[in-house]
């Protein structure tokens, strides 16, 4: 209110400017060295690029499975990833912590059992009932009275709660409701076999999605299906407890490189190629604050519909984790525009 008399516009149609697209431009000056270079490639070369730094992306992921794979076995190194991938940024290290626990805590359980217990280690579990919500307490109550039965045998493994970020956060990507989701994964028998069989099957690339998210999703659970916290308030309409942007996350970057890194450890070729066009083909994922960065910086604030596919996606991220993390604002020593240049004259 006591800027309101030194503003150029109302403050109803600032917010508006501010939340769309010419809200976000940079100034030519503040631009990567390498967007100039970038903006002469035609959309052909712009998407070779893209697809050969997406490639490799693909392949980095792929070692770190195998890498892993050696240490652990495939299966845990596949768990792992999954566990990471619902952690989102903020919360990938507590989400792996558990994942490399899981030998002590999945074994001969129910789906109640196994949230309670990743509740109980992962300090997440409500010290006290809600006393808020008709339906929460009850289940509070169960879910208690499974860990109290278990909490000493896995007093050793227990994680702070001041790990989590919780801050911030849409609600529907709480740390509650994916630990939720990764205990009925876990309950499910026969995950990975199910993914080896996915990734033998003769789809469309229509149903590449669909496919896998038949695979991934798991029966409507009658608590979090209906909420995303312990002390959130009942959702009008259930809803599933992974979605089709979570869902392609997880493909590009767990299932995918897990399932081309066995097919690389196991020398058949053909497989990897199959893999490849899956991940290529993928539709891409929702936009985000990284990705809309990613753009403005490196692609003169090109739309959204410059990265057609998750793959495209990736291989800028790439190109961000390969150059702009590895120099500053002012790209100093960044080898980055040179190489767009040579490579914008091999098109000629």
């Amino acid at each position: 209110m006591l800027l309101r008399h030194v503003l150029d516009a109302p403050l109803g149609e600032l917010s508006l400017w501010l939340g769309g697209e010419a809200g976000h431009t940079l100034p030519e000056e503040f631009r990567g060295q390498c967007c100039a270079p970038l903006r002469t490639l035609s959309s052909e070369r712009l998407s070779e690029l893209l697809r050969q730094s997406a490639q490799v992306r693909l392949q980095s992921k792929a070692a770190q499975f195998q890498a892993r794979a050696r240490q652990a076995g495939w299966e845990q190194a596949l768990w792992e990833g999954l566990f990471r991938a619902l952690g989102y940024k903020h919360n990938t290290w507590p989400m792996q912590r558990l994942a490399e626990l899981r030998p002590r805590w999945a074994a001969r359980a129910r789906p109640l059992c196994l949230q309670a217990r990743l509740f109980g280690i992962s300090g997440l579990l409500p010290l006290d009932l809600t006393r808020s919500q008709d339906g929460s307490d009850g289940y509070v109550r169960r879910v208690w009275d499974q860990w109290w039965r278990e909490r000493d045998e896995f007093s050793d493994c227990l994680l702070p709660r001041a790990l989590w970020h919780l801050h911030g956060l849409r609600p529907a990507n709480h740390p509650q409701r994916r630990l939720a989701l990764a205990a009925l994964w876990s309950a499910a028998s026969g995950l990975p076999a199910k993914l080896e069989t996915w990734c033998t099957s003769d789809l469309s690339v229509p149903a590449f999605a669909s496919s896998l998210l038949e695979i991934l999703q798991v029966e409507p659970d009658e608590f979090w299906s209906w909420h995303c916290t312990f002390k959130s308030a009942r959702l009008k309409k259930a809803q599933p407890l992974l979605g089709s942007t979570r869902l392609t996350d997880v493909a590009i970057n767990v299932v995918l490189p897990w399932l081309w890194s066995r097919a690389l450890e196991g020398k058949h070729l053909a497989m990897q190629r199959a893999l490849e066009n899956r991940y290529f083909a993928w539709p891409a994922a929702e936009d985000n604050s990284l990705l809309r960065r990613a753009r403005e910086r490196l692609l003169g604030g090109a739309p959204q519909r410059v990265l057609p596919n998750a793959a495209a996606q990736q291989g800028l991220l790439q190109i961000m984790r390969d150059f702009c993390e590895q120099s500053n604002a002012v790209c100093d020593n960044c080898r980055l525009p040179d190489l767009v240049k040579e490579f914008a004259r091999s098109q000629i």
